[in-house]
C-alpha cells in the first residue's frame, strides 16, 4: 500500500468513527520540551496525528452556571471514543510496519499543573485544525471549542498541515461567561490558577466528580453549531 493510500485509508476510517477533523504535525515544529513522554519516544516518532471529535451541543446547553452529571458522562464517553479510534489507528500503522503510540485523550499525569503526557491542543493547532482561543482552548472554524482531541505519535512520514491564520476576531462571548473570571482579552493572559480553583470548587460542591466545567465551551460556537 502506498503512503498516500495508507493516509487516505486512515482518515476514512477515522471519519467513519465520528472524527470530524484529521490533521498532522511534525514535532520539530512544536515546543515539546515540556512534554512528559520520554525524549527517546518523541525522537523515534517525529510525526503526530491529531484527531477531533465534536461534543453534543444538546448536552452542552444543559449546562447553566456549573457543570452537570450529563455533561460529565458525555465528556468521558467522547474521550473514550477518541481513545478507541486512536488505538485502532495505532494498530493499523503497526500492521503496516510503522511505530505508533496512541496518547490518551484525557489523562492527567501532573496533577499539580493539570498536564497530560503532551499537549493535544498544541499539536492540533500546528496541524491546522484551529487556533488558540481567548478561553485557552482549541477553537475550530466549524465547531468552535465544542470538541475533544486525541493524538497518535508515529514514524509514518505524513505530510504535515500548517497553522491557520484565523482567530476569535470580535467574539468575546467566553469572557463574561467564565465563572472564574479567568478569561481575558488575550489567551496569553488566561488565569490558569483561577480556572483550576473554580474546577476544584465544582468538584467540592459535588456537581461533578472530576475537574471539568464546560461553560466557556458551551458559548464558543463555530459556523457548524446550530
Amino acid at each position: 500500500m502506498s503512503l498516500i493510500q495508507l493516509r487516505s485509508d486512515l482518515e476514512t476510517f477515522c471519519r467513519s468513527r465520528g472524527v470530524v477533523a484529521f490533521g498532522v504535525a511534525e514535532l520539530k515544529s512544536i515546543k515539546i520540551e515540556d512534554f512528559l513522554l520520554p525524549k527517546e519516544t518523541l525522537n523515534r516518532m517525529p510525526f503526530a496525528i491529531s484527531l477531533v471529535m465534536r461534543l453534543s451541543y444538546e448536552v452542552l446547553i444543559t449546562i447553566t452556571d456549573h457543570p452537570n452529571q450529563l455533561y460529565e458522562h458525555h465528556y468521558r464517553q467522547v474521550n473514550f471514543a477518541l481513545d478507541r479510534v486512536a488505538l485502532e489507528v495505532a494498530n493499523r500503522l503497526q500492521q503496516s510496519g510503522y511505530r505508533a503510540l496512541p496518547v490518551p485523550a484525557s489523562q492527567i499525569v501532573d496533577w499539580q499543573n493539570q498536564r497530560g503526557h503532551l499537549s493535544h491542543k498544541r499539536i492540533a493547532i500546528a496541524s491546522g485544525l484551529g487556533w488558540l482561543g481567548r478561553n485557552n482552548l482549541l477553537v475550530t472554524p466549524e465547531f468552535g471549542a465544542q470538541v475533544r482531541l486525541v493524538t497518535v505519535l508515529t514514524d509514518f512520514p505524513l505530510e504535515p498541515g500548517a497553522p491557520l491564520s484565523g482567530n476569535c476576531g470580535t467574539c468575546r462571548g467566553c469572557i463574561p461567561a467564565c465563572p472564574a473570571k479567568a478569561i481575558k482579552e488575550s489567551a496569553k493572559d488566561f488565569d490558569f490558577r483561577a480556572c483550576f480553583e473554580k474546577l476544584k470548587e465544582f468538584q467540592r460542591l459535588r456537581y461533578v466528580n472530576q475537574f471539568i466545567c464546560g461553560i466557556c465551551v458551551r458559548v464558543c460556537r463555530g459556523k457548524g453549531v446550530t
